[in-house]
């Protein structure tokens, strides 16, 4: 059984982005949401975030329509999706609550934060640009776009782990959807399920801690610097 117990050193903190680093699941949904609205297909907000596991967003698209029953082309859904997800984000955007002290006691630890995303460098960075986190993360951005390949395979986490020159074992991953908890797990690094919907469920495995707040991943951080310095 693969276990990576606290008190093997944390020297990588892999993020990411959207929902995990920056408040904009409720605003990438109602995206959604208005995206179907204009081909005539009616979807439940609070359904669409119940039922939303992340991964590649053609895929995310594709499921979507097969749940409601609609026959839409993705090469027509996704320009319309990206679009007013841009205005949603540009318009309300913020940092997921308590994110920013989170990454003050990392940096404060010495611990190295990147960003592993299945959205482009460019998606990322205007999200982390506009909550004012970009500095946190200055080139240290790793897309699926990137490996051409997106979660839950292990590639994009693999690639972030090696150009942060970091073992996967001295690594850990924080994401909150369970697409990107798989990912985690198939990348052989300890993982955060990090969402406050208890809706939601988590996938259960020795890697994977389930946190709602920021708070939580304070204290386990916290609990990880202790178990070291003993």
């Amino acid at each position: 059984m693969l276990q990576h117990p606290l008190d093997s050193p944390i020297h990588c903190v892999i993020f990411d982005c959207e929902g995990t680093l920056v408040d904009s699941e409720k605003l990438s949904h109602q995206a959604l949401v208005e995206t179907f609205s204009t081909f005539g297909v009616r979807i439940d907000l609070q359904d669409s975030l119940d039922h939303f596991e992340g991964g590649k967003l053609t895929d995310v698209l594709q499921q979507t329509c097969e749940r409601n029953g609609a026959h839409i082309p993705i090469d027509q859904l996704e320009p319309r999706f990206r679009h007013l997800c841009r205005q949603y984000f540009e318009a309300e955007l913020a940092p997921v609550k308590g994110i920013e002290t989170v990454l003050q006691a990392l940096e404060q630890q010495g611990i190295d934060v990147c960003v592993a995303s299945n959205s482009p460098v460019e998606k990322m960075a205007h999200a982390l640009r506009l909550t004012k986190l970009l500095p946190y993360f200055e080139h240290r951005l790793f897309s699926a776009f990137d490996t051409n390949s997106w979660k839950p395979a292990p590639d994009l986490l693999h690639y972030a782990a090696m150009n942060m020159a970091c073992p996967t074992g001295q690594c850990v991953f924080i994401d909150d959807t369970n697409k990107g908890i798989q990912a985690g797990i198939n990348a052989e690094m300890r993982t955060i399920h990090f969402n406050p919907n208890p809706n939601v469920p988590t996938t259960t495995h020795p890697l994977v801690t389930r946190l709602f707040k920021s708070e939580d991943l304070l204290s386990f951080f916290h609990r990880a610097s202790l178990s070291i310095t003993r």
